[in-house]
């Protein structure tokens, strides 16, 4: 056994740094967390204003300009279909809207974060064990401080989402720059690019199917987390999911599940085939 009187407990001065951020920083958390509901509220206010079969025929028409394939433009809007047939439309429009919104802070915060870090190597090492922490922490665990600094509801469910989601991108985006073509940077030098041109028309362009795959795995990341946030009151989905365990209610987390699984495979699906439109030459890459 290791000896007790060694132990040291660092629990007892983060709760007091939290619980000092939420007296200090009260009204700042509060315009932040006002901010984030009327943001989320119009999102998804227009979610459930277009009608079930408007996003069936929208989801259908963006599958056929990305595949061009008949089963791989008709299975989407099935599958979409079929929330609906399990009456789960509008709860499934309200995960949506959380994750679309935790998505677009994701990104926000992440882009610019990853192309600061591909800039400097010092940035870049002072936030690897950050995002390495963030990655490994178990998500339940982003819960605690979304709730204690925004209490109950949707808004601790965005930010514990962001928190979590965050990572893959910020990763994919320094990744994606860092391996652009040397050969092509010294030749946008010879004719006098300056460092905005170079990232603007150089760097970032040729990074950008590295980047969307790093968007497809912060959003699918996020739609995970949705369900566990729904322990703080974020509903949607992932409260179907809690209600039916609690109730052991096998059929009714089956469709909840199934829902999720079905909104994963239509996101998966839609941003890979995004991305793929970046390709670039793999001698322009390497």
């Amino acid at each position: 056994m290791f000896p007790e009187q060694w132990h040291y407990h660092v629990a007892p001065h983060i709760s007091a740094f939290v619980k000092w951020l939420v007296l200090a920083w009260g009204p700042f958390f509060e315009a932040i967390s006002n901010m984030v509901l009327v943001m989320l509220l119009q999102v998804e206010g227009f979610l459930k204003w277009v009608p079930w079969w408007g996003w069936i025929i929208i989801i259908t028409f963006i599958a056929w300009r990305q595949t061009g394939n008949l089963v791989k433009t008709l299975l989407p809007g099935i599958l979409i279909f079929t929330i609906g047939f399990f009456g789960l439309w509008e709860v499934a429009m309200e995960t949506l809207g959380i994750v679309f919104v935790a998505v677009f802070i994701s990104l926000v915060v992440g882009i610019p974060m990853g192309i600061a870090m591909s800039s400097s190597d010092r940035f870049n090492a002072i936030n690897t064990p950050l995002l390495d922490a963030m990655q490994t922490m178990p998500s339940l665990v982003y819960l605690i401080p979304a709730l204690m600094l925004f209490g109950l509801g949707k808004v601790p469910g965005v930010f514990a989402t962001v928190i979590y989601s965050l990572p893959p991108v910020v990763r994919l985006t320094n990744l994606g720059i860092r391996q652009v073509s040397q050969e092509v940077q010294e030749a946008a030098l010879v004719f006098g690019a300056s460092k905005w041109q170079m990232m603007k028309e150089v760097r970032f362009p040729l990074a950008m199917p590295t980047i969307m795959a790093g968007i497809n795995q912060t959003t699918m990341l996020a739609l995970s987390m949705v369900v566990i946030a729904s322990m703080i009151g974020a509903g949607g989905l992932g409260e179907e999911v809690l209600k039916a365990t609690n109730r052991v209610d096998v059929g009714k987390g089956f469709e909840a599940g199934w829902a999720i699984v079905v909104l994963a495979i239509v996101i998966d699906r839609i941003t890979q085939a995004a991305a793929k439109r970046w390709d670039t030459p793999s001698e322009m890459k390497n």
